[in-house]
């Protein structure tokens, strides 16, 4: 299976912010806001968190000039090139980095952490582009196998949480579900009443486009309550992350139901697999003490996961794919291009009994309804 890096999207920005609020009576408002925004259409969301973790505090101490300095190491830095050894100055720091290539497996993103501090001058950062998936959809993870079908489907969900950080990880999470494949369709981390497109995504007129959004702001509450998935996050306890505070269950969706507070995801949908009781077992109950099991570890379960389902769905599909092409012997610059075979979608189904996923994925269900 080829894994695909994360790519630009020549339509869109990544932003990174990082917003602080101080206290100062000699202004009207009573604090003073101010915001350092990195934007890049390079999706290395680990990387540039940690780019701006790194040069917004030294702004706010120093002034302009630390931004100057950081703009001139930068300016140094060589073209991101896939496979390369990376050594990135910044602000006196040395970041070493690793870009992917298609060549890479999947089990290659088992790192041993975001980002590894070796000493106060050198900083190695495994993965530019990977989440801790445990960390940002520990709110969910109750609801996972269940998650997974309504972002492989396409559909429109929206992520409701208490700040922007929160919410943007988590839909950065829910997109990074489907990893290796590439998730086609629009995601907003960070949505606001602001956005261009604010009337187009809460019109009631039209069914909800297939989007997945994050957002903070309560109005959305009322504006969104339309939309036929929602997540709902809470503060999550990093003493004791399971907590039955921080593990919502799926709630059947009804007029009003957004109006609770209490966090959950709002659903009417059915889902077609069951839940994993191993996986359950070992990485939502809380019967484990808490730093028993340490994070990485958990993240790289719920990465395994993760994993499993999605290969085992798209595995089936490569193979039927792969009798639809044409044989070697057909091909020919001294004939014209062979057909394809057409997609035969009840073909296809009937091979589910003997080669689908139950034959490689121990999550059990209706696998050919999914596919339907």
């Amino acid at each position: 299976m080829i894994v695909f890096p994360p790519q630009p999207d020549p339509a869109y920005y990544y932003g990174f912010v990082y917003f602080r609020q101080v206290k100062d009576s000699d202004i009207r408002r009573g604090y003073f806001q101010k915001s350092v925004v990195l934007l890049t259409r390079l999706p290395y969301i680990t990387f540039f968190n940690f780019i701006i973790q790194r040069i917004a505090p030294e702004y706010f101490t120093h002034g302009l000039a630390s931004l100057e300095a950081a703009c001139g190491n930068m300016n140094q830095w060589p073209p991101p090139r896939p496979g390369q050894q990376l050594h990135l100055p910044i602000l006196g720091q040395i970041i070493y980095v690793r870009l992917p290539t298609k060549s890479d497996k999947p089990a290659a993103r088992d790192g041993e952490g975001p980002v590894i501090k070796k000493s106060s001058s050198v900083v190695v950062i495994p993965s530019v582009h990977d989440l801790n998936l445990h960390q940002a959809l520990q709110p969910v993870l109750n609801n996972f196998e269940m998650i997974w079908e309504l972002v492989i489907t396409n559909e429109p969900i929206v992520v409701m949480g208490p700040s922007p950080t929160l919410c943007a990880n988590t839909v950065q999470a829910l997109v990074s579900l489907l990893h290796p494949l590439k998730y086609a369709s629009d995601f907003r981390p960070f949505f606001t009443i602001h956005d261009s497109e604010f009337k187009h995504y809460t019109t009631r007129t039209q069914a909800p486009p297939r989007v997945i959004l994050g957002v903070t702001n309560p109005f959305f509450t009322k504006t969104l309550d339309h939309w036929p998935h929602v997540i709902k996050l809470g503060e999550i306890s990093s003493s004791n992350p399971g907590t039955e505070e921080s593990r919502p269950h799926q709630r059947s969706r009804s007029p009003g139901d957004l109006s609770d507070s209490r966090p959950g995801v709002f659903s009417r949908y059915k889902p077609f697999l069951q839940k994993d009781k191993t996986f359950a077992r070992l990485v939502i109950s809380n019967k484990t003490p808490p730093g028993k099991r340490p994070m990485e570890v958990q993240n790289v379960m719920v990465k395994k996961h993760a994993l499993e389902l999605t290969t085992s769905f798209i595995i089936p599909l490569e193979r039927y794919l792969a009798s639809l092409m044409p044989l070697k012997r057909d091909v020919s610059p001294w004939r014209p291009p062979p057909q394809l075979k057409p997609f035969d979608s009840e073909l296809f189904l009937k091979g589910m009994e003997g080669a689908g996923p139950h034959l490689t994925s121990r999550v059990k269900g209706n696998w050919t309804g999914l596919y339907q």
